[in-house]
């Protein structure tokens, strides 16, 4: 396949899942409200109203809570590392972005990851592992696929995923209460076959919810690979690279869970495939890589 249709394709897998994510969560909302007052239409614009608030307030404070998160120092001038800031500078430059903020983190397993909700307030990260094992050509290549994030804003639909998975949990949260405690809708005729539809989607919605957002990154690491060799032209560096990081079995120590799927590759080295991966697999981004 062709670089450009493979960035077309994946755009358009992204946009879908998106939307499928956002009616799923409405949905979610819809059936708390069918639940506790036999109205659905009431709990569809609560939702969209409470997601959209809390979206924000999470997209507002997300790049110094996620480097702070994962002990990350920021160096401000080329003086502290001259090849990383020289890197980052002229792979900012080519994608036609402002520089992102560059941070260090104090770790042997090599990796990286970007967060920043636009390219305005882009921040790259990179261990000192990745430094220290991959030649300068891999480090780029890693670099460039930080920066492609950032450039194509998949920090920010990362960030807006999580915050609905989390919207979500609030969601099946009080929806688990209200089976027990409220008396409303039961007052009301609601049809069975529906109340117990919506039962099941509440029960299982934290789970759906977490299985889409996984969906949504494994998506875009396999477009930031694609706009990585956009501004690169150099496909085999990022191979090897990751190649590299993959054969690597110590996890990054400061990574947890929350920013897993932000890096490069899986920082905790669970071995996990399928739905439950914050990354595909490394075996088929480098086969995709190698036909570049």
């Amino acid at each position: 396949m062709l670089l450009y249709e493979q960035i077309q394709l994946n755009k358009r897998k992204t946009i879908f899942i998106v939307t499928v994510f956002i009616v799923f969560v409405i949905t979610v909302g819809s059936a708390l409200s069918y639940i506790s007052a036999g109205d659905y239409i009431t709990g569809a614009v609560f939702t969209a109203i409470f997601a959209s608030i809390y979206t924000i307030i999470i997209l507002l404070s997300s790049t110094n809570v996620v480097m702070s998160m994962n002990h990350a120092k920021e160096i401000k001038s080329k003086n502290e590392n001259l090849f990383l800031w020289n890197s980052v500078e002229n792979l900012a430059m080519v994608a036609r972005i402002p520089m992102p903020r560059v941070f260090i983190i104090q770790d042997s397993s090599p990796n990286a990851f970007a967060t920043g909700t636009s390219p305005k307030n882009g921040a790259v990260a990179v261990t000192t592992g990745l430094l220290d094992r991959l030649n300068r050509e891999e480090v780029e290549g890693v670099l460039a696929h930080e920066v492609a994030h950032i450039k194509n804003y998949d920090i920010r639909l990362a960030t807006i995923a999580l915050a609905l998975v989390s919207v979500v949990a609030i969601i099946s949260d009080l929806g688990s209460r209200m089976i027990f405690y409220a008396r409303g809708g039961r007052d009301k005729k609601q049809h069975p076959a529906v109340l117990i539809i919506a039962l099941v989607l509440l029960i299982l919605s934290p789970l759906i919810a977490s299985l889409i957002k996984l969906a949504i990154s494994r998506n875009r690491e396999y477009l930031a690979d694609a706009s990585a060799v956009e501004l690169t032209r150099n496909p085999n560096a990022l191979a090897t690279a990751l190649e590299k990081i993959s054969g690597v079995r110590t996890p990054v120590r400061e990574a947890s869970n929350a920013s897993a799927s932000l890096y490069f590759a899986d920082p905790l080295k669970k071995k996990v495939v399928g739905l439950f991966s914050t990354h595909p697999p490394s075996e088929e981004r480098i086969k995709r890589l190698r036909k570049m």
